[in-house]
């Protein structure tokens, strides 16, 4: 089981290492991941890989299983999404292409009970203990548990960011560094002074509403530069990146013979 969530090590000041499953997944590899040790949770990409609420259901249990909490990135178009992920047993939910605090307001009100927000009450999931808890204490618990996650990669949700991060209930912003780099006109160029200076902007807005960030990192010199600017929740790979990575290590070892 989990021993602590990703929303309290981040709210110990901890920094927590995640990573990521999408169209590559099997159930084995979140098994395979806490083995090696070293990651405390992983997220979910609903938004490029469609996953169905049985499999974010299987993948939640398996990682809970494993001590890995979860999230599940998704695009922000209904609040049934966001409830069906929460009820499906992930410590959370990411809102992806967000741009404006009103629209990540309407993210957070979807992900929780009143009064802040109009989540529809079915305590029949992970969440509700599988009707086992008081409807009182299933909200009031859903409400302080569910980490909720804005995503931070267009132009627009950097002109915005202080006002999103200073929504009630936004608990961490998340850099998407592809999507921002080509938004800024550097596709790829994530070390670029336009892109720096995007992620510094966000680090100062998080500084000044005692919240933090998260960011996908892409190589140890971006890595560097994000936690530098006070990221402390640090994606580095998902399954597609690893598996890549360990065919690409078997070839150099085995370069002989290829």
């Amino acid at each position: 089981m989990i021993e602590r969530t990703l929303k309290q090590r981040l709210a110990a000041g901890e920094r927590v290492n995640v990573f990521a499953i999408g169209r590559a997944y099997h159930p084995t590899q979140l098994e395979m991941y806490a083995i090696h040790g070293g990651f405390h949770g992983f997220w979910i990409d609903h938004e490029h890989s469609g996953f169905p609420t049985q499999e974010i259901e299987a993948a939640a249990t398996a990682g809970r299983a494993a001590g890995l909490d979860s999230f599940v990135r998704m695009a922000p178009v209904d609040y049934a999404s966001v409830t069906r992920a929460l009820e499906s047993g992930a410590g959370g939910v990411m809102a992806a292409q967000i741009n404006t605090a009103v629209e990540a307001d309407q993210f957070v009100r979807w992900s929780k009970f009143a009064p802040r927000g109009n989540r529809g009450v079915n305590g029949g999931g992970y969440d509700g203990r599988y009707g086992n808890l008081p409807i009182a204490d299933f909200c009031r618990q859903a409400n302080e548990n569910s980490m909720v996650i804005i995503q931070i990669e267009t132009a627009r949700s950097v002109e915005h960011v202080e006002e999103i991060v200073a929504v009630e209930g936004v608990d961490l912003l998340f850099i998407g560094p592809v999507d921002l780099s080509q938004e800024l006109g550097v596709p790829g160029e994530f070390m670029h002074p336009k892109c720096v200076a995007a992620v510094k902007r966000v680090g100062e807005a998080c500084r000044k509403h005692g919240k933090t960030f998260g960011a996908v990192v892409q190589g140890v010199e971006h890595t560097k530069m994000m936690v530098d600017h006070g990221c402390r929740m640090i994606s580095p790979t998902n399954d597609v990146r690893t598996f890549n990575a360990g065919i690409a290590s078997i070839k150099k070892t085995y370069a002989e013979w290829f």
